[in-house]
């Protein structure tokens, strides 16, 4: 088995059997990631919603399919990335997640970028922004997602160089069409990059 599908195997079982934050309590499955083990882009979005917690896949309701959608506008199948979030439980009535589950939860989404060692983070809206930016010690360029999105950060990692980039939550144009625009101009920041890495 290669290095990187036993290390996500690990962190999922880990996921399964996890009980260091009230929310195992109130899931009904864990939602781990999904996507390609050796994916040059992963996805980090916030936590699960309703649907993500019936099925345990990431991304699968309204703001899936607008990601979806991006993705295809910049030629990248779904398969190709990898996606998850910073909560690999879904927070009650969806509310914003808390400072001790964040604590808790992301030592398992710090495992997934050192197994998969991508070239591109994509952070989705402001909690995984600032979680990501705090992370490669950029907390001084964390600012609203409304200011940061498109940015390219360059940070190195023990695996070696990736950029990363804020980029608004897709589920901003499920409530505001006219943000689609936005973020396709943003996901071709993503297309370039790779086009350039060919």
């Amino acid at each position: 088995m290669k290095t990187a599908n036993k290390k996500l195997k690990q962190i999922r079982d880990g996921v399964v059997d996890c009980q260091k934050c009230p929310l195992y309590q109130t899931r009904t499955l864990p939602v781990i990631g999904q996507g390609s083990h050796d994916a040059k882009i992963v996805f980090v979005g916030e936590a699960p919603g309703q649907n993500e917690d019936k099925t345990g896949r990431p991304f699968c309701g309204q703001a899936g399919g607008i990601l979806d959608e991006l993705l295809a506008s910049i030629g990248q199948p779904r398969e190709n990335v990898y996606i998850c979030n910073i909560l690999k439980c879904r927070p009650p009535q969806n509310r914003n997640p808390l400072e001790n589950e964040i604590k808790a939860c992301t030592p398992y989404l710090e495992g997934q970028i050192e197994a998969i060692k991508p070239k591109v983070i994509a952070a989705l809206g402001n909690y995984s922004m600032a979680f990501i930016l705090k992370k490669y010690g950029l907390e001084d360029k964390i600012e609203g997602i409304s200011k940061i999105h498109g940015k390219v950060f360059k940070v190195g990692e023990s695996f070696g160089e990736i950029r990363i980039i804020p980029l608004y939550h897709p589920a901003v144009a499920v409530y505001n069409a006219n943000m689609k625009e936005t973020l396709k101009k943003d996901f071709l920041i993503i297309k370039n990059f790779l086009d350039n890495e060919k």
